[in-house]
């Protein structure tokens, strides 16, 4: 049971839960609704694909953890690779059964954020080109979130556009984990591409860019207050004491990811 739980990737896994069920609350509250079951299927739906997207991770990457990160479940052998697969079926599974009652725009959104996923596991994790499923996948996000719980689109029409840098942001800064990993095994990723260097100075800035505009857009909307602001700078401050070190940004965006959504919500209303 532990390394089923390891292989779905549990602390990247739950922060996405928290933060899709966190702005799914507060989108209804905006928009006047009580919460209700169209927020639990979302929810459901996208944890389903949380699982997917883990399980698939590591069993397409079982033969690299064999050399480079044996404790891993599969290589360890405390998951087999079939029993990998059918965790990522069950994942599948899941989403798309609780996402089948919340309608077609629900469903063909976490369709095509979990087929991005999957691309990246599959195929584009090794390639210069695998920050492109962190874009679509969590660009996608908000989108598919504002479908389940019933919204219109338009809310969140311009949360790609904050979405979209801090998702390279944390494509770097996961990937620098296993630099010197990835970088014996010959894989290509964007970070290999840009060198060590320039992928964490891009991440570390891509990061506290989005805290700062995100601020100023508050301060030009007046709309800061002292909960805001304080939220903000938590977040911001665990962005700032990941400068030299991939692992510290990486634990570190996910906090101000948190942080950030629920500032977004005191600060729209």
């Amino acid at each position: 049971m532990l390394g089923l739980i390891r292989l779905i990737h549990p602390a990247p896994a739950f922060t996405v839960t928290a933060l899709s069920a966190a702005l799914g609350a507060i989108l209804l509250a905006q928009d006047g609704q009580a919460l209700g079951p169209r927020l639990g299927l979302t929810v459901l739906a996208v944890a389903g694909s949380q699982i997917l997207t883990g399980a698939l991770n590591d069993w397409a990457d079982r033969d690299r953890d064999r050399v480079a990160q044996p404790t891993k479940p599969i290589p360890s052998g405390a998951v087999t690779p079939r029993a990998a697969l059918l965790l990522a079926a069950a994942g599948a599974a899941l989403q798309v059964a609780a996402s089948v009652p919340l309608g077609r725009p629900a469903l063909l959104l976490g369709l095509v954020a979990s087929v991005s996923a999957a691309g990246y596991n599959l195929w584009l994790s090794r390639t210069p080109f695998s920050v492109v499923p962190y874009l679509v996948s969590f660009g996608i996000l908000p989108l598919w979130i504002a479908a389940g719980v019933g919204v219109p689109l338009e809310r969140v029409a311009v949360a790609p556009l904050i979405v979209g840098p801090f998702a390279a942001a944390a494509h770097l800064a996961n990937t620098l984990r296993d630099f010197d990993t990835d970088a014996g095994l010959g894989a290509r990723n964007l970070a290999q591409t840009l060198g060590r260097r320039t992928a964490m100075a891009l991440a570390w800035a891509l990061a506290v860019g989005v805290g700062i505009a995100v601020g100023i857009a508050f301060m030009a909307r007046g709309t800061l207050q002292a909960p805001t602001v304080g939220l903000g700078v938590v977040g911001l401050a665990a962005v700032v004491q990941g400068a030299g070190s991939a692992q510290r940004l990486w634990y570190g965006m996910l906090v101000a990811a948190l942080c950030w959504t629920v500032a977004w919500a005191l600060g729209t209303g």
